[in-house]
């Protein structure tokens, strides 16, 4: 139920300005996206009851404006710019302007804060460490993405261009040797106990332990429907009438799911358990993609109990639980 006594306010952010809507009729201003406007912002909205701020997600620009919000005590959610868009599709807003965005951000946080779980929806901001430890990850994988890229160019570039482009990889494996390094410091640092218990799985190296740990700091506080949506690889009916729909996957964290997914390849080989039923799948008529997304959400819930329970890997626990699966 709406509380008609609180404000909501919404903040659509791009990388230089701030448009601020306090009010779901209220009107929009304008602070620039830097630490005097965040600050500018939070002294705007401290005397008034604000039920919940919504911002959305725009590349990282919004995330110094969330935690100076959340900083000064105000609930705080992001969402996804389509989650916003079809918001305001729905409430006939076809037009897009920064100030029309505003709006229906201040109008999307009056109906999800009159949600019944919508304190799921204000969740804290990471930490330094967790920061620390998702910029390393997001980094890897930028110069893993530029080795390939240049990789590619090398095999159709003419021989004049040779040399540039095994200089460049050259670089860019000695970057890659320095951020893993990094990243197993900080994992030993911050996070040995967790990173020992997913680096006993048969399947998951140490690039996945980096990037499950930096992109999905959430696992083994969920549950495993929650943490296979977090993931996206939880599977959705799309059922009409007398139709009955094939169950497809949705949404998601993408660069965590591509992580998953080389992850599982690796277990359906090497991890007994996980290769046992995808065998057993396959067995059943399912088709190889359906069975390797079956094995990944597998993965994931059995990774997420480990975490949650702090028990090592056990292949005769996990191998019970997947034949009564």
């Amino acid at each position: 139920m709406i509380d008609a006594d609180l404000i909501y306010v919404g903040v659509d952010v791009s990388k230089a300005n701030l448009d601020i809507c306090v009010g779901v009729m209220g009107s929009v201003s304008m602070l620039s996206n830097n630490g005097a406007g965040h600050d500018a912002l939070c002294l705007m909205l401290k005397p008034l009851k604000v039920g919940l701020v919504v911002l959305e997600a725009t590349g990282g620009y919004e995330f110094a404006c969330a935690a100076a919000l959340q900083s000064a005590g105000l609930p705080v959610a992001i969402i996804n710019p389509r989650q916003a868009r079809d918001f305001a599709r729905a409430m006939g807003r076809l037009a897009k302007t920064d100030r029309i965005d505003a709006q229906g951000l201040a109008h999307l946080a009056q109906v999800w804060a009159a949600r019944p779980d919508a304190a799921h929806l204000v969740k804290p901001l990471p930490d330094a460490q967790q920061q620390t430890l998702a910029a390393l990850v997001s980094r890897r994988r930028q110069l893993v993405q530029m080795r390939t890229m240049e990789g590619n160019h090398l095999g159709v570039a003419h021989p004049c261009a040779y040399k540039s482009i095994k200089t460049i990889l050259k670089s860019l494996e000695a970057q890659l040797r320095h951020i893993e390094v990094e990243l197993a410091a900080h994992l030993k640092r911050h996070h040995a106990d967790v990173s020992k218990l997913l680096g006993d799985v048969k399947g998951i190296g140490a690039a996945t332990v980096a990037t499950l740990l930096g992109e999905l700091p959430e696992l083994g506080t969920l549950n495993r429907r929650q943490v296979g949506a977090l993931a996206g690889v939880a599977p959705y009916n799309h059922d009409s009438g007398r139709l009955k729909g094939k169950r497809c996957i949705s949404g998601g964290r993408a660069t965590l799911r591509t992580a998953l997914y080389m992850a599982t390849l690796a277990a359906t080989r090497f991890n007994p358990v996980i290769r046992a039923f995808y065998q057993r799948l396959l067995a059943a008529g399912k088709a190889k993609k359906v069975a390797l997304i079956a094995c990944m959400r597998k993965l994931l819930t059995i990774l997420n109990a480990i975490v949650k329970s702090g028990t090592p890997w056990n292949e005769t626990l996990h191998t019970r639980e997947v034949e009564n699966a």
